[in-house]
């Protein structure tokens, strides 16, 4: 395990000492929540545009919960675990750039978790009607999992953590969505 833990932390110096202070602002901006409310209207239109107002209640219900669930099992994770982020960390501050940080412990990454959640479900959710769309979405989310490593607030392990929690939890809720839907459409 030790093996690990310093493999994953010279990658994590290797990618967050490839930054500069020029692209700090558009890293934190990438990592930042409200910039994505346009894109979250997007995906809201797409989802109206595929499915009638009772099954997009649905959806935004089990979305609600999904990222809720995602979010609140990366904190008991960061608690439980309690592995320092590397901005907390006293033997690498020093190699490292620290643009922003969060709180004391990292593991794992809540952004990769919910944005790998989101670009699951979505996929789950459109499947077959946007054939570029699922490759932007998990782009979309790989970015902003990266912006985390940039930052100086997550290890990559944190980061494929989160990202494989929250592709789970999206294609796990996106079948209890398609599933309440097709009941729905049944029953009525």
């Amino acid at each position: 395990m030790q093996e690990f833990i310093e493999k994953d932390r010279e990658i994590f110096l290797y990618l967050n000492t490839l930054g500069s202070p020029e692209f700090d602002p558009f890293w934190s901006l990438i990592s930042g929540k409200w910039i994505w409310i346009p894109l979250y209207i997007i995906f809201l239109y797409l989802l109206f545009k595929n499915y009638n107002w009772k099954g997009l209640l649905y959806i935004v219900i089990f979305i609600a919960l999904g990222v809720t669930v995602s979010d609140q099992l990366s904190g008991i994770f960061k608690y439980g675990i309690a592995r320092l982020r590397p901005c907390h960390d006293a033997d690498l501050t020093p190699a490292m750039r620290i643009v922003e940080c969060g709180g004391q412990f990292g593991f794992y990454s809540a952004h990769a978790s919910n944005t790998f959640f989101i670009a699951s479900f979505m996929t789950m959710m459109l499947k077959g009607r946007y054939g570029w769309f699922p490759f932007f979405l998990f782009f979309w989310a790989a970015i902003v999992s990266y912006s985390r490593i940039y930052l100086g607030v997550h290890f990559p392990a944190d980061v494929l953590m989160g990202a494989a929690v929250g592709f789970l939890l999206g294609g796990f809720f996106a079948t209890l969505s398609l599933k309440a839907i097709r009941k729905q459409s049944v029953l009525n």
